[in-house]
């Protein structure tokens, strides 16, 4: 049986992967691997030549036949798929954690790092190679055989809980759905929303509209339906997904995290830390967690005073124009947007019309070629996993290609749930060849309905954006070494600047215009409009950045504080927090906790912070374009050069105190979300 796997091919050969080739061709794969790493440990004199890169191009064949297969996993879920998936995740695991205790490997690093060949390399090089020495600090390397063994057997248990958990998010996510027969039960809900939820009841055979917790749906429920029992039954249905409240007890995640936590734990002190939050911020720009709480709690004093008076503000509309005398958490979504449009007389569904998805795309590609010279255009034939997916290359000023990427918009079942950029292809030196990098750009906005074309919110316009700053730090690498080029050995609290930075020309009259006009007339967006998004810009940010911090002060706490003898005391940290946080307190039922992937299954445990971090970053490094120009290409070129083009080949603040000439400061963050300083 010929393996698409195991084939030589730039891109993913989607068409032709099926879930009983993804074992055979991982296990060949580790073999291999393992084969490779034994040969070149029988050298006498190590090198960069007979060490790193041989093991570095297995690597990268092994990462590149596990990419698509993890890929549709995400967006293209099945039994079969999931079943061969998950089956792979102990092989993985335990290769992975076998390379960070193999002590002769270890030994042979640190022979090269000692050597005089050291300061031969260039900066990106030694990067790797001190990058390792952490890694295999971090894998146990210093521990005795017991105390390895029982580091590889949490790491594994780890690697098949995290899976778990997703799975159970997006099998309890895809599960609910409800059939509405009578149309006035959906009073309040936008024409597009109401064309998509009777195509969703008419893909199942079934008579009326169907609504379900894909999350265009959802919003559309919770921002418009005026029927409040409905919005309640919605957000209950969503707030307890994969928990002890939800439909399937099969999904519940409560034991999982329990395992969870007190496996990190266990994990951080078997290598001498006190805490799972310790060890976290090992590999990251914060020294120590007091660094990272400080930071939080000053912008929660900063914010929330702004945020009582968001929700002091919410609750007198509510109640003066409405009689609402008690706003619950199904209430804020619909009376906020009541209010937007009282204050601001701003329609979000206006606004979507000046954004159809194709000019959104056009106007994001104009306003990088604006910032950097880039030049994007579409490629129509490749292997695609889905109808909707879409294909692009990029080129630099100088015409030549610096990657590619997939870009799959719309949310649909099987899918899982947000956005992201993940890296199919990482750029590295192969002879005398570049190796050009390929990422996947997923979000879940509303597809088009009928002869509707697919028309985002503004919101969604800066999802993508975000995504696509994410896209650019990953495909405009210049470094050969794909250990730290693109995304890859960048520290975790500096990752979201590129993603973040580019959310700030979604408010530009200049690059608005680059990116909206009417989808059935042309028109542009309308000055009195813009005037109107601008000044409802920060309306309520104070509720979403206490929101935010709440978030963040959860995640940390819940790995800082944990203590084995307590459990994880999950929902006693996040009350507490709340209580000194939030401004809207949810109901008893909300299990939150049990879908926040973004810690229990994602890459951000102990690092939500980061989103704030980066935020500081990015809002400062932002500043210099306001100062300069927008479009300014001077200021375009520096950040290409010290940020997108260095991926992690050095340390994250000082190539932004390269780029910005001097330290962070917090006060473009605050200015940004209206918060005075």
């Amino acid at each position: 049986m010929t393996n698409p796997l195991l084939e030589t091919s730039v891109l993913p050969q989607f068409s032709k992967i099926k879930p009983e080739h993804i074992i055979p061709a991982i296990d060949e794969l580790l073999i291999q691997a393992r084969k490779t790493v034994n040969q070149c440990l029988q050298q006498k004199v190590y090198s960069w030549e007979n060490l790193i890169d041989p093991i570095d191009a297995i690597e990268d064949k092994l990462n590149k036949a596990w990419s698509p297969v993890s890929h549709l996993n995400s967006v293209l879920n099945s039994d079969e798929l999931r079943d061969a998936y998950t089956a792979c995740l102990p092989k993985l695991s335990k290769y992975s954690t076998e390379m960070g205790q193999l002590k002769p490997l270890f030994k042979a690093y640190q022979l090269i790092a000692n050597s005089t060949e050291f300061v031969n390399l260039d900066i990106a090089q030694q990067k790797i190679i001190n990058n390792a020495l952490t890694y295999f600090k971090l894998s146990s390397i210093d521990l005795d055989a017991d105390k390895q063994q029982r580091f590889q057997d949490i790491s594994l248990q780890l690697s098949e809980l995290c899976s778990r958990y997703s799975d159970n998010v997006l099998d309890a996510t895809n599960e609910w759905t409800k059939l509405i027969t009578d149309i006035k039960e959906l009073t309040g809900l936008p024409e597009s929303a109401l064309i998509q939820a009777k195509q969703a009841a008419e893909q199942e055979n079934k008579e009326g509209w169907l609504i379900n917790l894909q999350f265009p749906s959802y919003i559309a429920v919770m921002t418009y339906a005026d029927n409040r029992e409905l919005r309640h039954e919605h957000y209950q249905a969503f707030a307890t997904r994969a928990s002890e409240l939800g439909e399937n007890m099969d999904w519940d995640n409560s034991e999982i995290m329990e395992k969870i936590l007190s496996l990190r734990h266990e994990k951080a002190k078997l290598l001498g830390f006190d805490n799972y939050a310790q060890l976290s911020l090992a590999t990251k720009m914060a020294d120590k967690p007091t660094d990272v709480t400080l930071f939080l709690e000053d912008l929660v004093e900063k914010s929330l005073p702004q945020a009582r008076k968001d929700l002091q503000e919410l609750k007198q509309f509510a109640q003066q124009e409405y009689g609402l005398n008690e706003i619950n958490a199904w209430d804020v979504g619909y009376y906020s947007e009541k209010m937007r449009q009282h204050c601001y007389e701003l329609s979000q569904e206006e606004v979507k019309t000046y954004f159809p998805a194709s000019k959104v795309i056009q106007g994001l590609f104009a306003v990088v070629n604006k910032l950097y010279g880039l030049q994007i255009s579409e490629i129509s034939e490749f292997d695609r996993y889905h109808a909707d997916v879409r294909f692009f290359e990029i080129k630099d000023k100088n015409d030549k290609l610096c990657g590619q990427f997939y870009l799959d918009l719309y949310a649909r079942g099987k899918k899982r749930g947000g956005a992201w950029m993940d890296d199919c292809v990482g750029r590295k030196k192969i002879g005398n060849e570049i190796q050009i990098p390929v990422a996947y750009l997923t979000c879940n906005f509303t597809p088009p309905v009928a002869e509707t074309p697919a028309l985002l919110t503004h919101d969604e316009v800066t999802t993508l954006f975000h995504e696509f700053g994410h896209g650019l730090h990953h495909l405009l690498t210049q470094v050969d070494y794909l250990g730290v080029s693109g995304i890859n050995g960048v520290e975790w609290d500096a990752v979201e600047l590129p993603s973040q930075i580019m959310e700030n020309w979604c408010w530009e009259k200049e690059a608005l215009a680059l990116m909206s006009a009417h989808y059935q007339t042309g028109e542009p967006l309308p000055e009195n409009l813009y005037n109107k998004m601008l000044a409802a810009k920060n309306f309520q940010a104070g509720m979403v950045m206490v929101r935010q911090l709440e978030f963040s002060l959860f995640d940390f706490k819940i790995h800082q504080e944990f203590d084995p003898q307590q459990g994880g005391r999950i929902y006693p940290i996040l009350t507490e927090i709340r209580a000194r946080v939030a401004v809207i307190l949810p109901p008893d039922f909300n299990r939150f906790a049990h879908a926040f992937s973004h810690i229990f299954a994602g890459g951000y445990a102990a690092g939500y912070y980061s989103y704030k971090w980066a935020e500081v970053l990015s809002s400062d490094a932002y500043s210099l374009f306001e100062e300069n120009g927008i479009f300014d290409r001077k200021t375009g070129d520096a950040f290409l050069a010290n940020i997108l083009e260095k991926g992690g080949s050095e340390e994250a603040i000082e190539l932004f105190k390269n780029f910005r000439g001097r330290e962070p400061k917090i006060d473009a963050l605050l200015r940004h979300n209206g918060i005075a300083v």
